[in-house]
């Protein structure tokens, strides 16, 4: 079979769904479509509009190839989401979000059930955000419903399976803060055995395994030649992480970006992991631990800044750095490196402004820097995604760090490109990096770390 060019990736993150038509030759973007990813509050409980998703996938296959030629089909998607399937085929219960608070009523029962993190590099996280405290929830408060699941899927591979009809389970999304897999065991945890799900679970696959063909249906619906492969699908994450694991040597770091910001750390020095700080261990592509550390940092920029927010002129950046002008942790509380401090202004909170923007772009900066530390990380700083196109974040990031930072220089998000590369026959590839403005930091931004850091202590 001739080497895939020219991949339809569909890229499910927490607030935006998006479908891209990724050219492997040239590993850039066309023909990206988009739509917002709302839960619904109908039925039992929040959950994602699975049918809405689908819809927004299939149109935007059909309507890639009345024009474009797509050569293979790859998923990507955010984490702690799974589809639990009945004997007929249809969803038992609806895709939780991860954000209701559900499972935090039986709290006291999972936490007395679930694994050490020794075991499982998984902290203790907050509402739905440990994947089998949902699955325990469920079981809990709707016996019935839950009795009837005969296959959970995980979210790439439930779209991988409504595409070619193979279910499979994969690691990148099973070893995501879930508690269901032991990373160092390469299995799964204790707790899926004693609640007896493993027999619910699929064989596993690699990311990057073609399942199959899409089904004849999908054929006839979007256009698509009959034979069109499908890859397993990976955790968004990794699909960031993918092009530069396999392109570069450790040590290094990536930042990947969107609505939260996970820091990974490859080659990492050996260093205790803080649960309590929103350390974890996620696992690669290649079945490997990588300590990794998140906050929901694309969401405090969104609630803090607006939906067209201005760029912040030179005069903006001097302005914040000399007053200085300081955000400190935490806007969203629960998670990330400081999980139960209340955020503050110094010395005031200022207007919808430029200064504004740039005094949240080094927030998020210095709360990364915090990250990438808590990792043990070192060597290159690699930024995926949004926040690789705000140039004060990188260069307030570059001089936290005092490593060098690089971007895409694409400009497109990494989760796209991570994940069309699953499709290539030679996924030893990697997106072309530009070295950001930030290697040459002048001790005014130094000062505001400075600054920032002991506020914070």
């Amino acid at each position: 079979m001739t080497a895939p060019r020219h991949v339809a990736v569909i890229d499910i993150g927490k607030t935006n769904a998006k479908l891209a038509l990724v050219d492997l030759a040239t590993l850039t973007e066309s023909d990206v479509r988009k739509m917002p990813n709302r839960a619904l509050s109908s039925g039992p409980y929040p959950h994602f509009d699975t049918e809405a998703l689908w819809a927004f996938i299939l149109d935007g296959l059909a309507a890639i190839t009345a024009s474009r030629r797509i050569d293979a089909i790859s998923i990507t998607t955010h984490g702690v989401a799974a589809a639990l399937v009945d004997g007929a085929g249809a969803l038992a219960l609806p895709v939780l979000d991860y954000e209701h608070d559900g499972p935090a009523s039986v709290a006291v029962a999972y936490d007395a059930l679930r694994p050490p993190f020794a075991k499982t590099g998984t902290p203790r996280l907050p509402v739905g955000l440990n994947l089998a405290a949902q699955f325990y929830w469920q079981q809990v408060a709707f016996p019935g419903d839950f009795a009837r699941v005969k296959t959970i899927l995980l979210y790439p591979q439930y779209w991988a399976w409504r595409l070619t009809g193979i279910a499979s389970a994969e690691v990148t999304s099973l070893g995501c803060h879930t508690d269901l897999w032991n990373p160092a065991a390469h299995d799964y945890s204790t707790l899926v055995d004693s609640q007896g799900w493993r027999t619910l679970f699929p064989p596993i696959h690699r990311a990057a395994d073609r399942l199959g063909s899409i089904l004849p249906a999908i054929a006839a619906r979007t256009g698509l030649p009959a034979d069109t492969p499908v890859c397993c699908g990976i955790h968004d994450s990794n699909a960031s992480l993918l092009p530069h694991l396999l392109a570069r040597k450790a040590p290094f770091a990536v930042v990947s970006t969107g609505t939260w910001v996970i820091a990974m750390a490859v080659g990492a020095r050996p260093k205790g992991l803080d649960p309590s700080r929103d350390t974890l261990i996620n696992v690669n592509a290649l079945g490997e631990p990588v300590p990794s550390a998140r906050f929901m940092g694309g969401r405090e920029f969104s609630s803090l800044t607006g939906d067209a927010p201005p760029v912040p002129t030179d005069r903006d950046i001097a302005r914040v750095i000399e007053a200085p002008l300081l955000l400190l942790p935490s806007v969203e509380q629960e998670s990330g490196p400081f999980p139960h401090r209340a955020s503050s202004w110094s010395p005031a909170e200022p207007g919808p402004s430029g200064a504004r923007v740039a005094a949240v772009s080094f927030y998020l900066a210095l709360m990364a820097s915090v990250s990438l530390d808590l990792i043990g990380a070192e060597g290159d700083v690699v930024v995926e995604g949004p926040f690789a196109a705000n140039s004060c974040f990188t260069r307030m990031l570059a001089t936290a760090t005092g490593r060098r930072v690089v971007t895409s220089s694409s400009g497109v998000t990494g989760t796209s490109i991570g994940a069309a590369l699953l499709a290539a026959g030679d996924i030893g590839q990697t997106t072309r990096d530009a070295v950001s403005d930030a290697t040459l930091p002048v001790e005014a931004w130094r000062a505001y770390c400075a600054a920032w850091r002991d506020a914070v202590n």
